[in-house]
């Protein structure tokens, strides 16, 4: 469901990323203060990136890269791609491959650093959650019900950033104890993904995750994710959400509605849900 947090707190003033090995957390790539086209798949090639690392103070593997661009070893390899909060701390961390460096170039950020264009691989950094990650560096995702008006693809692109920060905005919190009574807000339920932002936040909180799919949510009220069960889910206008998740489900030698099926795991997992 997702990589442990990483802290490697290692970004310098103004640095909102940074980059470690894969293969040794000692070998650090450096930071940068942006990262234009993380968020921006390429259309010729699925998970494809053209990042422009700007700011940038190459160290480790990416600095022998830098090096030779244009050849062979160009290729720094696999590494952690970090979002950093204004500490320096990190928000949350991506996986990317083959990180090649394509070009270099004196940056107008500040002395010594460079502006770098790498080319490389990454399939959960979803268009659209830069904006997400951005709230969170800035402290500005304190609200419920940010996710309300935004389109389809960026309910998507928020539920990603909801489980890749998860540990970041928990912040070491242990889970509510059993027996706890949670409300969730039906109104703005109109389809899958739009049920997991809302009962993300009726657990969690603003930005909060407990799923994002049917097999997370059953891994999520197996306890870890913020609540334990047994505890009871007061579900609000539950009628609008009834008839909006009613597309048909696989379930057993059947089919059911997505509403009964979510009903029919959260029961299961011991969740007294009321319907309201």
């Amino acid at each position: 469901m997702g990589s442990a947090m990483r802290t490697s707190g290692l970004g310098g003033e103004g640095q909102k990323y940074a980059l470690t090995s894969d293969e040794d957390d000692a070998d650090f790539w450096g930071s940068a203060h942006e990262a234009g086209g993380l968020f921006t798949p390429l259309a010729d090639e699925e998970g494809a990136r053209r990042v422009h690392l700007m700011g940038c103070l190459p160290q480790g593997g990416l600095l022998k890269s830098v090096d030779h661009v244009g050849g062979r070893r160009a290729v720094a390899g696999n590494a952690w791609f970090d979002l950093l909060d204004g500490d320096g701390a990190t928000m949350g961390s991506y996986f990317v491959g083959e990180v090649t460096v394509v070009s270099v170039k004196p940056s107008a950020c500040g002395a010594g650093l460079v502006d770098l264009t790498v080319t490389l691989w990454c399939e959960n950094a979803l268009a659209g959650a830069e904006r997400v990650w951005d709230l969170i560096r800035a402290g500005h995702l304190t609200r419920t019900g940010m996710w309300h008006d935004l389109a389809p693809e960026d309910r998507h692109a928020w539920l990603s950033v909801a489980l890749w920060s998860r540990e970041y905005q928990r912040q070491g919190r242990p889970d509510t104890p059993a027996g706890q009574v949670f409300t969730l807000d039906g109104r703005h339920i109109v389809d899958r993904d739009s049920f997991y932002c809302a009962i993300g936040e009726a657990i969690n909180g603003p930005g909060g995750y407990f799923g994002w799919n049917l097999d997370a949510l059953d891994d999520c009220l197996s306890g870890g994710w913020g609540a334990t069960a047994p505890f009871t889910l007061h579900w609000d206008s539950s009628a609008k959400a009834r008839a909006r998740l009613a597309e048909r489900v696989p379930a057993g030698d059947g089919e059911v509605s997505l509403f009964d099926l979510l009903l029919e795991i959260l029961e299961e997992r011991g969740v007294s849900v009321i319907l309201r």
